[in-house]
């Protein structure tokens, strides 16, 4: 039911679970829709690691290869020589 709940907000930055089930972190991991999920952690992140919420939260990422990858544009290029 919690799960269920989480999932229906329009928000999503940040979300933290305290257990000491395996299988229950796991599922709270993969069911709930944040752009950070912190299992027993109160600071899930690492500077080389993407930073942004989902939903109403914002739009991309910042940092890591994510980050980067905003500002990119990709092209397509074909040679016959």
């Amino acid at each position: 039911l919690t799960l269920l709940l989480l999932s229906h907000t329009n928000y999503g930055l940040a979300s933290y679970v305290y257990t000491e089930d395996l299988k229950t972190a796991f599922r709270m991991f993969e069911g709930l829709n944040f752009g950070i999920v912190g299992i027993n952690d109160i600071n899930p992140t690492a500077a080389a690691a993407p930073f942004g919420g989902m939903n109403e939260s914002g739009l991309g990422r910042e940092g890591g290869r994510e980050g980067i990858l905003e500002y990119l544009e990709t092209k397509l290029g074909g040679f016959s020589i």
